[in-house]
């Protein structure tokens, strides 16, 4: 009976671990959120408006497709993004020499916000 409750035990951590990765990211502060926002509307929105790409279509800042480009990294999305953002890739210039690493996390976080939210408006 102790190794069928551990077992139970066991699947049940499994399965609330996959929940949590899966889960929409927690709640950010509203002012950093807010800063991201500015930052995005500044620097992104002429190509990302609403989450798409006015110059590679199938590149957009959709959860699709973000979870399908940043497969290619071992870090996490938001890595992912804050590296992109920094970097640059492809048509996309680098921030790195005008974007504060601090205003590139907060970008970085809105748009992966925004992205899980779908676009929408809040």
């Amino acid at each position: 009976m102790a190794r069928v409750s551990g077992l139970i035990l066991t699947l049940l951590l499994i399965v609330g671990a996959a929940g949590l990765l899966s889960a929409p990211a927690m709640a950010v502060d509203g002012a950093a959120l807010e800063r991201g926002e500015q930052i995005f509307n500044s620097n992104c929105a002429a190509c990302h408006m609403g989450g798409g790409n006015v110059i590679r279509a199938n590149r957009t800042l959709k959860i699709s497709d973000l979870n399908n480009h940043v497969e290619a990294y071992s870090s996490s999305p938001l890595e992912a993004l804050e590296h992109e953002i920094e970097d640059g890739l492809n048509a996309m210039p680098s921030y790195a020499d005008k974007l504060s690493e601090e205003d590139i996390i907060a970008v970085a976080t809105y748009v992966e916000q925004r992205a899980e939210l779908g676009w929408s408006r809040r």
